[in-house]
Order: structure tokens, then C-alpha cells, then sequence
């Protein structure tokens, strides 16, 4: 029976006339252009779901609604200023100067058993840095910087937390210092505030990104400090500076590129969890050890590194320090002591959220009563 059917169904092939497609009307199905396209934002939150609901277990749906939520700011002052006023206007709207306010309670705290403990680093905070925050529960913001009477901007709008690694950084007067991955500048506006600098690299791969930097200074530094050479701006690779000046600083900023959370969140443009950057994504966590190893040589034996993200992701930092650590120790045979911060967490508990449960270094999660960050920060010293 099979057979019979089978001999009928080729009579019919046979007798059916199936003229050629014309080769200019095929087609083939392209999938990158049938497939749901989904914006990068909601990428980056998918993402996140499902690697920090494991990280943080049931802290994650408060980090996650804070994440998504108005970010608070602060106002660093710039000491090139005229900037007595400024404060007065800032305290007038009920800002208050966190650093200046974690210092003073150091001051009248009683020094412990653990405090005394301490190496002495660990204790050392970046001087003459004052910054305004809003209190706790807080969401005024602050007015747009303006120019002041001297021709520069009084105080500078950034989010606080991105001030701790600057003040873990521990500088003292008459350093050298590499900031390696400086711009938008920030934090390289930070390092000059404390008016420690003998002289200060300022790098970063991108030249317009780089471009964004030298803004920054033109608007907060006067001519005469830009003309003394004081800062050093380049657009190297990061990665080789330890080739180009190993042994050199004092002290060293590693701000290294990231997935920038809150931003991936928030912006489609230049966002890491755009589908054709996946393969970059993927591979931070290696540029990132590179970076750091490169920041280590380039510090003299006895110097400080902060390793700093704006990351919640463990994947870069906790295991970025360990992985950099481990690869000067191997290849180089050179021997890097991770700092004990908790002393630094507990002077600024007041004004941030911290997490307890880092394997080493410092994290500040964003809380709906205290929106900054994530921010994660290390401070390491170079033993040899």
C-alpha cells in the first residue's frame, strides 16, 4: 500500500510545473533583523535580576528600586574659589559638609583596642576636601554651579560616594600621583583640592573623553596652576603604563571602566549592554586586572593604590584586587598588602550605606534614604 501511495505522490511531482524563483526575488530570513529588539537599558536590568538577586540575596530588591530612582548628589567646593560664601550658601539650604562632619567625630570618639590596631595608612584620609550632602531621607538638589568672583566654578555637582576613593587615597603634601582611567575628572578635580600634588598624571585611552577632562580643569583651576605643570594630561594605553613609568608615584587612582550601573539603567547612549558591545562587557573583568597590575608597577615600593567601580559586581571588584595581586605576585614577584578600611566606613556610615559583606575592600550600595552609589573602592600598598 505504502508503495502505491508513494508511486502516486512521484506521478504528481512530475506532472506539477515548479518554475525557478528568479534569484532576485530569494530571500533569506536575517535574524539580527526579526528578533525582538530590546533597549539596553532593560537589558542591563535583566541582567542585573539575575546576577545580584544571587550576590545580595534579599538585599537586592532595595538596592534595585534605589538603583532605578533619582540619584542624590553632592557638592565638592572648589578651593580655587572664592568659596567662603559658597558654604555659608550651601549650609543655608540645609546641606551639610559630610567630610569636614566625619572628621569631627572622629575627633571625639575614643580610640579603641581595633581602632589603635590600625596601620597607621588606613587612618590617613586626603585633606582640605569639604563636600555638601543633603541629610538622610533628603531629596533637595542642589542649584547649578555658577561662575564665581575669581573666574573659575565654585563648587562642583558629582555623586558623593565617588569621593571616598579620593579620600582613601590618603595623600600627603608633596606627592606624585597617577590618576590612570581619569577622565570625565572628578576625581582628578578631587586630587588637586587637596592641594597635595607635586605633580599629577592624568590619563585616559580616549582623546574626546580626555577632552571632557581638560574642560573640567579650564573651569575649575585657575590659568595660573594649569601653567605650572602641575597636571600632566595623555591619552595612553593604561595598560602599558607600568612599562612606561614603573616605580615612580606615591600614590595612584585606578577608576577603571565598568558596566557604570546606574548609568546602564538609565542611558541608551553609550551604554555597555548595547548588543554589539557584548563581547567588551564580556571581557572588563581582564582589562580591569590589567589596569590595576599596570597602576601596582607604577608605584614606588611603599605606595598606595585604590582600586575603585561604580559596579555592585563582585566579578570586578573583590575578584579584580585578588586576580591583580595574584599576578604581580606570580609574574613579577612582588608583594601587595590589602588595606583594612573598616574604620573609614565606620567615619562615613552617617551619610552612606555600606555592605558588610565584602571578601576585601569598601562597597557603597544605593539606598532610597541615602541614593549614592554603587561606588566599590580597595586601597592596597605595594610592599616591595
Amino acid at each position: 500500500m505504502a508503495a502505491l501511495i508513494w508511486r502516486g505522490v512521484r506521478h504528481l511531482l512530475k506532472r506539477a510545473d515548479f518554475t525557478r524563483v528568479p534569484r532576485r526575488h530569494r530571500h533569506k530570513k536575517k535574524w539580527a533583523a526579526t528578533e525582538p529588539k530590546f533597549p539596553a537599558t532593560r537589558l542591563a536590568l535583566q541582567n542585573f535580576d539575575m546576577t545580584y538577586s544571587v550576590q545580595f540575596g534579599d538585599l537586592w530588591p532595595s538596592i534595585r528600586v534605589s538603583l532605578l530612582s533619582e540619584q542624590k548628589y553632592g557638592a565638592l567646593l572648589n578651593n580655587f574659589a572664592a568659596c567662603d560664601h559658597v558654604s555659608d550658601e550651601l549650609e543655608q539650604l540645609q546641606a551639610r559638609d559630610f567630610v569636614n562632619k566625619a572628621h569631627s567625630r572622629r575627633e571625639l570618639e575614643p580610640e579603641t583596642g581595633q581602632a589603635a590596631a590600625l596601620s597607621p595608612a588606613s587612618w590617613v584620609c586626603s585633606p582640605n576636601l569639604r563636600c555638601f550632602t543633603f541629610t538622610r531621607g533628603d531629596v533637595s538638589r542642589f542649584p547649578p554651579a555658577r561662575v564665581g568672583s575669581l573666574g573659575v566654578m565654585d563648587y562642583y555637582l558629582m555623586d558623593a560616594a565617588s569621593l571616598l576613593p579620593v579620600l582613601a587615597l590618603g595623600l600627603q603634601p608633596g606627592d606624585t600621583v597617577l590618576d590612570l582611567c581619569a577622565a570625565p575628572g572628578g576625581k582628578t578635580l578631587a586630587l588637586l583640592q587637596t592641594g597635595c600634588c607635586r605633580n599629577l598624571a592624568a590619563n585616559d585611552l580616549s582623546t574626546s573623553r580626555t577632552g571632557r577632562l581638560q574642560k573640567v580643569l579650564h573651569s575649575y583651576l585657575p590659568q595660573e596652576i594649569r601653567d605650572k605643570s602641575r597636571v600632566r594630561v595623555t591619552s595612553w594605553d593604561g595598560r602599558k603604563w607600568g612599562e612606561l613609568e614603573g616605580d615612580t608615584y606615591d600614590r595612584v587612582l585606578v577608576d577603571v571602566p565598568c558596566t557604570t550601573d546606574r548609568h546602564s539603567l538609565h542611558e541608551e547612549e553609550n551604554n555597555i549592554f548595547q548588543r554589539s558591545r557584548k563581547k567588551e562587557r564580556q571581557m572588563l573583568p581582564m582589562l580591569q586586572v590589567q589596569l590595576l597590575a599596570a597602576g601596582l608597577l607604577a608605584t614606588k615600593p611603599g605606595g598606595h593604590v585604590v582600586y575603585s567601580t561604580c559596579s555592585l559586581s563582585h566579578l570586578q571588584n573583590e575578584y579584580v584586587v585578588q586576580g591583580a595581586i595574584e599576578l604581580l605576585d606570580n609574574q613579577y614577584s612582588i608583594k601587595v598588602q590589602v588595606e583594612d578600611l573598616t574604620h573609614f566606613r565606620k567615619l562615613f556610615m552617617e551619610t552612606f550605606s555600606f555592605f558588610s559583606s565584602c571578601q576585601v575592600g569598601e562597597l557603597v550600595v544605593p539606598n532610597l534614604m541615602a541614593n549614592f552609589g554603587p561606588m566599590y573602592f580597595c586601597k592596597m600598598c605595594r610592599l616591595t
